[in-house]
């Protein structure tokens, strides 16, 4: 547990009003040890930290430098979130962070380590009675909550200067189950599994390889399942085929705000199910566990083709991929691509049927002296092994996405192939973002009419665009600034050409607007009014979140305004 020092020294150094020393003392002591105080993660870099003179730690030092870009060390350690700039107060540049591209380059520590939005106090949870406390202690106290599995958050949802962070990565159950009835129902499904709210992708696709089971899940190795991945929608590569995230849930165990550890499912608080399968994380209780249903192990066709760029060549191949994404969205594929690349799947076609479907793109990319690898392999694990852990997306660096839901209507009309091309090369030419293009709409999947909260535009797309903007390590307010006005301005290409539609929770503007239509559609209304149902204090609240305050709110301070 905290000694009295450390209490009183973070207390005295916060700048928010926070409990008396004798509250954190209590709530210490009734959580009998899984209260920590925590520093930025590149403290032991440093020979000044949250304003004291510090010895640098040469060894963990290393340990930092060695793993920054790591994601397998960042999701293990509280500190560190997936995209650095959500361990900082961007406003006031408060910031501990070392040069992801050389992470022993001394401009870094040549600058004073500060806490920034890191929460200065968090919770291991490790069982539903340690969030009960935590509720308990925030509706006496006052003090604000925020929730994080890896932190591998676009949006800084799981982060708020100055909050008790409830930490749920140590959750690393996993359980097979041949034949799952949710609890209250009369209803058997086959082959699911649950697993704790820290487990991974990579340990979950991995067990499920072990069972000879396929999970549909995310393109990332530290991702965690039961997070907001699955709340706010869950997309896949297998999602054209087999659904959503938010299709595949079977049941929640939940603690909600109000401290009552429940079961939702679809046979009892029923309501509370369909919030969150897609009404987002971190805003209606903290998810504990989830049972998803499974397939079989399967074979799966993989395209992998890439060619080097030039002034010139990108843009017929864009234009190939709007000709030719209808068709393929019939026959099964899903997958990620951009302007020089594609890696698609599919776990419908043969393998000589996949060669002939792709065989206009193969041409080109051939055309091109590009590389072009059609194959057949035996599993989801054995794609996941060979090409996501090395082409996901990377961390420990400034990232932000934008993105937006195109419907399938563009595909289907020369004037809306011809808008959707046009609007992706100025996206490059105008603002040199790529376009990167996640063919992970549950397009073939024949889905329950609003068993889910996600707004409806998912099921009316063929594609969701992103990209995303970056800024260096040491850069100024009005830096980053330009940056995310770039974002903006390239979400509101896509949102002129897609009147209607709407974004990915998760991977959105983060400035989007009228964001309640964009991410849930007609479903708000509903969602909010289970949101005041189940936190009637609002002990929860995250950035543009069902139920979110405000820009204008103190946990917001960290974001540029």
């Amino acid at each position: 547990m905290l000694s009295n020092l450390s209490v009183l020294l973070l207390v005295a150094q916060s700048t928010l009003a926070l409990p008396s020393v004798q509250d954190w003392l209590a709530f210490s002591d009734s959580l009998e040890g899984r209260l920590h105080a925590t520093v930025p993660l590149s403290a032991p870099c440093f020979p000044i930290v949250n304003g004291r003179n510090s010895t640098v730690d040469p060894e963990r030092c290393a340990a930092v430098q060695a793993g920054y870009t790591q994601a397998d060390f960042r999701s293990v350690r509280y500190p560190a979130y997936m995209f650095p700039q959500w361990e900082t107060c961007q406003r006031t540049e408060e910031k501990c962070l070392l040069d992801p591209s050389d992470t022993s380059n001394p401009l870094a520590w040549a600058l004073p380590c500060q806490q920034g939005s890191v929460s200065k106090f968090y919770v291991a949870v490790s069982s539903p009675e340690d969030v009960q406390k935590a509720f308990k202690f925030s509706a006496k106290t006052g003090v604000r909550l925020s929730i994080k599995a890896s932190g591998h958050d676009y949006k800084g949802r799981s982060v708020s200067k100055g909050s008790l962070n409830l930490w749920t990565r140590k959750l690393d159950s996993l359980l097979y189950t041949p034949n799952f009835t949710p609890e209250g129902g009369n209803k058997v499904y086959k082959n699911t599994i649950t697993f704790g709210a820290g487990v991974p992708f990579e340990d979950l696709y991995r067990f499920a390889d072990e069972n000879n089971l396929t999970i549909v899940g995310g393109y990332h190795q530290t991702v965690t399942a039961s997070g907001g991945w699955v709340m706010g929608g869950g997309h896949s590569i297998l999602s054209p085929v087999f659904g959503l995230g938010v299709d595949r849930v079977l049941q929640f165990k939940v603690v909600t705000p109000d401290g009552v550890h429940r079961v939702a499912n679809s046979f009892q608080n029923s309501d509370l199910f369909w919030a969150l399968r897609g009404g987002g994380g971190s805003t209606f209780g903290v998810v504990m566990e989830s049972t998803f249903l499974a397939e079989p192990r399967m074979k799966l066709q993989v395209a992998s083709m890439s060619f080097t760029r030039t002034s010139t060549n990108y843009q017929p191949f864009l234009r190939l991929l709007v000709d030719e994404s209808y068709k393929w969205g019939t026959e099964g594929w899903g997958g990620h691509m951009g302007a020089t690349n594609l890696i698609n799947v599919n776990p419908l076609l043969t393998l000589d049927q996949a060669v002939e479907s792709l065989k206009h793109v193969a041409e080109y990319v051939r055309a091109q002296n590009g590389t072009v690898v059609i194959e057949e392999l035996p599993s989801w694990q054995a794609f996941f092994t060979k090409y996501v852990t090395t082409a996901q997306a990377s961390v420990g660096t400034e990232n932000e996405l934008v993105g937006r839901l195109i419907p399938t209507d563009l595909f289907t009309s020369e004037e809306g192939k011809t808008t959707l091309t046009n609007t992706m090369l100025q996206m490059i030419a105008q603002y040199g973002v790529n376009p990167y293009i996640v063919v992970g709409t549950p397009f073939l999947f024949n889905e329950t009419v609003n068993a889910t909260s996600v707004t409806p535009a998912w099921r009316r797309a063929l594609w969701q665009i992103g990209g995303h903007v970056t800024w260096n390590f040491n850069s100024s307010t009005s830096e980053i600034r330009d940056q995310l006005k770039i974002a903006s301005n390239v979400t509101q290409l896509m949102r002129d050409i897609t009147p209607g539609s709407g974004a990915y929770f998760n991977e959105g503007d983060l400035y989007e607007t009228d964001h309640e239509v964009s991410f849930w559609g007609p479903n708000y209304p509903a969602l909010l009014a289970i949101k005041k149902k189940y936190d009637p204090q609002s002990l929860l609240d995250c950035w543009q979140c069902v139920g979110w305050r405000g820009a204008g709110d103190v946990r917001y301070d960290c974001y540029l305004p």
